[in-house]
């Protein structure tokens, strides 16, 4: 690639990326809307679903989602007006807030089962096409590694 093609910007990864994202959110907005839920409040749904029930911290929930505090805290705030979670501060150790589901979050995870698939039927992605999967999953990996290295 010659010096001025590589500075178009359909010739940049992250554009890509970041621009295949925003459009990935935007296809998942009506099925969300369906379960009163925003992407990001899916994502949070998702991990705490994973936890099978039990609480996690914040930090916790933060890590797995690569997100920090002072975001994901206003994330759980409308989670939790919306009755879907409760915060509960620590016994053992004051600083630390858990999260858990409520009966309405818990529920609610039996109505959000079919996103994943109806999201795959939408798209026309097929088990093989989901191999870009592990491509990514490798690049993220990869770049935490450098930003981890970095700091």
């Amino acid at each position: 690639m010659s010096y001025p093609d590589q500075l178009k910007l359909d010739n940049q990864l992250c554009f890509l990326l970041y621009s295949a994202s925003r459009s990935m959110t935007r296809r998942y907005r009506p099925l969300l809307d369906e379960l009163g839920l925003t992407y990001p409040q899916y994502l949070v749904m998702l991990v705490l679903w994973e936890a099978e029930g039990q609480g996690l911290s914040i930090g916790e929930i933060g890590e797995s989602l690569m997100l920090d505090t002072g975001t994901l805290t206003p994330l759980l705030k409308r989670l939790e007006q919306n009755g879907l979670i409760s915060r509960v501060r620590s016994l053992e150790d004051e600083r630390r807030v858990d999260v858990c589901l409520t009966k309405e979050g818990l529920d609610l995870r039996s109505r959000a089962e079919v996103v994943p698939l109806k999201m795959m039927c939408d798209l026309e992605i097929n088990e093989d096409d989901l191999a870009m999967r592990d491509t990514l999953m490798q690049l993220l990996q990869q770049l935490n590694a450098k930003l981890a290295g970095s700091e």
